[in-house]
């Protein structure tokens, strides 16, 4: 699990502790955590040594997926995924519609593959973390897992 963030400390990492928590609760590992800066090397490293972990089957960013100057998680992530799941991006914000309204269009949250793991990029707001892990990912996480591994 990786949180992207220009601010944020292990103190006050929210979205990623409800990540955690919620991972737990579902009844999953949590193989590791990382807090990086909104820099694309940091995010690309994080990935690959997350990537790289035989244990880890399922990695997840919280941060960097708005449209200001310094959001680049999800160009980063783009360059590295080998297949995408665009239904993810499109559900989350239907879902984050029914909840902010039209400011849902401003999350470029995104999920793919990549070497034979799932890769998900969340926003850093902790509420679109729980939307996100209750409604999508942890009722399909065992699916996601047992295809990209087929």
């Amino acid at each position: 699990m990786i949180t992207v963030s220009d601010t944020r400390t292990a103190g006050t990492d929210t979205s990623g502790r409800a990540i955690a928590d919620l991972l737990a609760q579902g009844g999953h590992r949590v193989a590791g955590r990382a807090l990086v800066r909104d820099e694309p090397t940091q995010v690309e490293a994080a990935i690959r040594r997350f990537s790289a972990d035989p244990d880890v089957q399922v990695i997840i960013l919280t941060g960097g997926t708005g449209i200001s100057r310094r959001d680049g998680t999800y160009e980063t992530i783009s360059r590295l995924m080998e297949k995408r799941l665009d239904g993810f991006g499109e559900l989350f914000r239907m879902l984050s519609y029914q909840e902010i309204g039209p400011a849902a269009m401003l999350s470029r949250a995104c999920a793919g593959t990549l070497q034979g793991r799932i890769v998900v990029s969340l926003p850093g707001s902790e509420n679109a973390v729980r939307v996100a892990m209750t409604k999508l990912l942890l009722p399909e996480l065992g699916h996601l897992v047992r295809e990209v591994g087929r």
